[in-house]
């Protein structure tokens, strides 16, 4: 899988993708993240992005030149599945999302800055947009990595135990159930006799109904939906 990433700021991006999950899949050959600074391809001059609204009004517009430009000679090289735009008023980023991102081969992210990216470029451009959140943060980098670590931690072999994802909460529209390690027991706090009862099948059933139960008191609206 490969994801190109049109900023800004590409050194906010390198250390969410130089560590942990998002290193190993890079290492093994799972997923490609290329950065790419926009003021690298503008036509303006000093690198010039953004430019004030059309119609007055306080803060900058990221102009559509570059971007189209930039877009245009990425999808020259190779088709694209997707080109997502993180913005506030995307729909709600989810598992089930992730899901579907993870089984596409080449996606292009924009980070937007200032009041967002001139409008023609999602009309004419952009196939997805995505929220992180009912907030606002400086840029749209911070939101492109939360997208890139959900997604690409899902790419078969990048997790040592595949099946744990599986078991995420949100996957079945639950939350996952508790999880404990050794001791058994810690300062007299006992962990549940099932999860030593050596029987798989109690064992599932027993992390099923804890998981329905701790979606009912955390996340009722999860069982509403369904």
């Amino acid at each position: 899988m490969r994801i190109d990433i049109i900023t800004v700021l590409p050194e906010l991006l390198e250390s969410p993708f130089s560590h942990s999950m998002m290193k190993r899949a890079k290492d093994r050959g799972l997923l490609e993240i290329v950065t790419h600074n926009l003021r690298d391809h503008t036509p303006y001059k000093q690198g010039q992005v953004d430019d004030y609204q059309f119609g007055g009004g306080a803060g900058m517009v990221m102009m559509p030149e570059p971007l189209a430009i930039l877009i245009d000679k990425l999808q020259t090289e190779r088709k694209y599945d997707e080109v997502i735009y993180m913005t506030p008023d995307g729909p709600l980023f989810d598992q089930k999302t992730a899901n579907t991102l993870s089984l596409k081969e080449n996606i292009i992210i924009i980070c937007g800055h200032y009041k967002g990216i001139d409008d023609r470029i999602r009309q004419h451009y952009v196939t997805k947009e995505i929220s992180i959140g009912d907030y606002v943060l400086s840029g749209g980098e911070l939101a492109a990595a939360v997208v890139v670590d959900a997604v690409g931690r899902l790419l078969p072999g990048v997790l040592n135990d595949e099946t744990s994802a599986l078991f995420d909460s949100f996957q079945d529209d639950l939350l996952a159930p508790p999880v404990y390690t050794r001791p058994a027991d810690f300062r007299g706090w006992t962990i549940p006799e099932v999860l030593l009862c050596g029987d798989p099948k109690k064992i599932d059933a027993w992390r099923h109904e804890q998981s329905i139960q701790r979606t009912k008191e955390r996340r009722p609206g999860l069982l509403n939906d369904e």
